[in-house]
């Protein structure tokens, strides 16, 4: 019976389910909500970028400690159901203590973002492009760009801007770390209905039916390893909660657009991370997105789909503080 009830489903979301359609509201300027209180580390800052259609992004920067260096910056962009804050809890810390000036950025509707009026956040290209403004804008040098899950997706597509695009500045590099691979997440649907449909089961009602927020155990077993700790999860399934004002894309819409286009003479250096105890995206999907770019994937054993949170958060962030370091001394 599941299983059957899931095959009906054309996709599986990683992002919340659209609304159905609204009225728009009277007011025509984009409003705040900082419904997402994430409490800043020393050194770290909130600020907010101006979009030229009015809406305000969230970014969290940290500079690092001793100012001068010629290390590129890295721009971090969040998955579903997250904000500027996953990176902000360990990674940002970490980088800009090896020299790296660090940005994260909350997405449209995400996070501390303003919230447009539209029944979704956006699409691959309003992203991608509101990135290309914020680096064009704020960031003095090409950075490396860092994408976690859809996030991974949306850098891809900026990937495949930056061919004869003036409006996308050039990039230093990329990182996917546990992305959606460039055909979007159907193929991840299908694997799992017809090799492990108990667990497809769980993923739709965690993600689809939104389970995770008010389930200690499936948030756990959707974006965690088993040995985290309880009280650290329920903090971070607090701030999930209250991350995601308007689902990220339309999926339907999204999966027929996709897969992204290709990129035959790609001069971006790419780094293609998957985690090893990751409940959503599959060593096949792993294996697709690194087939994509040329290059050979490298999969974090003992970390699970949320690496930048995980309590062994440290291996995935060393494996490319090591990439970063071949790539530029």
């Amino acid at each position: 019976m599941a299983t059957a009830t899931l095959a009906a489903l054309p996709f599986l979301p990683l992002s919340p389910p659209a609304r159905a359609p609204r009225m728009r509201r009277r007011a025509a300027r984009p409003f705040l909500r900082a419904a997402c209180a994430y409490a800043l580390q020393e050194g770290q800052s909130r600020r907010f970028h101006r979009l030229p259609c009015g809406l305000d992004l969230e970014v969290i920067a940290q500079p690092p400690p001793a100012p001068g260096g010629r290390r590129p910056p890295l721009v971090f962009v969040h998955g579903s159901f997250h904000a500027a804050w996953c990176w902000a809890e360990h990674w940002l810390p970490f980088f800009s203590r090896a020299g790296f000036p660090c940005y994260a950025l909350s997405l449209r509707a995400q996070g501390e973002s303003s919230v447009p009026q539209e029944a979704v956040a956006g699409t691959l290209e309003t992203h991608t492009g509101d990135i290309a403004d914020f680096i064009q804008k704020e960031i003095p040098s090409p950075p490396v760009l860092i994408g976690h899950s859809f996030g991974g997706l949306i850098v891809q597509q900026y990937i495949s801007c930056l061919q004869g695009s003036e409006s996308h500045p050039k990039l230093a590099g990329a990182v996917l770390v546990c992305s959606v691979p460039p055909s979007g997440n159907s193929g991840l649907v299908w694997r799992y209905l017809l090799t492990k449909p108990v667990a497809a089961f769980k993923v739709t009602l965690s993600l689809a039916a939104k389970a995770y927020a008010n389930s200690l155990s499936l948030c756990k077993e959707t974006f965690f390893s088993p040995q985290m700790d309880d009280e650290l999860v329920l903090r971070y399934q607090a701030l999930m909660k209250e991350s995601s004002k308007l689902p990220m894309f339309d999926l339907r819409k999204l999966n027929a657009a996709l897969p992204v286009p290709s990129v035959p003479d790609n001069t971006t250096e790419v780094l293609v991370m998957g985690a090893n105890n990751d409940f959503i995206v599959d060593s096949e999907g792993l294996s697709e997105t690194s087939r994509f770019y040329g290059v050979q994937p490298v999969c974090v054993e003992g970390v699970a789909h949320d690496m930048m949170l995980d309590c062994s958060w440290e291996k995935g962030a060393e494996i490319i503080l090591t990439w970063l370091e071949k790539m530029t001394p």
